[in-house]
């Protein structure tokens, strides 16, 4: 019984000192929690580092800068597409619509220079699709095709998560449209109208 008992009593005061032993960490954290800690960057050398202080950042007014390497959402810089279809052809899950339509007209270049030749009534990225593997980018040719630091796009309806980058309004499109069969009709009639010639 007495050994017993003070088994019963040398654990009683274990929990005590164990109790006591967390209290003054907790304290000593309560105390230190008065100093900020400021956000570093991924290439800061510190960035790991967990100094004394508050590390809990008071999302979303303060965020830790995002790396510049980072795969999260797309953009389509359109007045530098070229519509080439490269980025919908590559993607693993579909998530590129591409519809193009060729100029009757001069368009204009891309600020590298590219000529453009195509109109894009429909450039749509469902990024509730993307596996953001980042195959698309690599092949864009212009380089209009990007991964931007935004990573918190959420959306209650999955439908607002289909970004649209078109070039043109429906009306628009239906114009261009128009004018390109109208001068399909024009050459295939000047064509038939050269051969007919050379036969008489």
């Amino acid at each position: 019984m007495e050994t017993k008992t003070i088994k019963h009593k040398s654990g009683f005061w274990f929990a005590v000192r164990s109790l006591i032993s967390g209290l003054r960490l907790t304290w000593k954290h309560f105390w230190n929690a008065k100093n900020r800690r400021t956000p570093e960057y991924v290439t800061d050398k510190n960035y790991f580092n967990q100094p004394e202080g508050l590390v809990t950042l008071t999302y979303p007014y303060e965020a830790i800068p995002v790396p510049d390497n980072g795969r999260y959402r797309l953009h389509n810089e359109i007045d530098d597409c070229i519509v080439c279809d490269l980025c919908a052809k590559i993607c693993p899950v579909n998530c590129i619509t591409i519809e193009s339509v060729k100029a009757t007209e001069e368009i204009g270049l891309t600020s590298d220079g590219t000529k453009k030749r195509l109109y894009a009534p429909v450039f749509d990225i469902d990024m509730a699709k993307c596996c953001y593997c980042g195959l698309c980018t690599t092949v864009c040719p212009t380089d209009c095709l990007t991964m931007t630091p935004v990573y918190d796009f959420a959306e209650v309806d999955i439908k607002n998560m289909i970004y649209h980058f078109t070039d043109l309004s429906p009306e628009q499109a239906e114009e261009k449209k128009e004018l390109l069969a109208k001068q399909q009709e024009e050459m295939a009639a000047a064509k038939a109208a050269a051969l007919a010639a050379r036969k008489q």
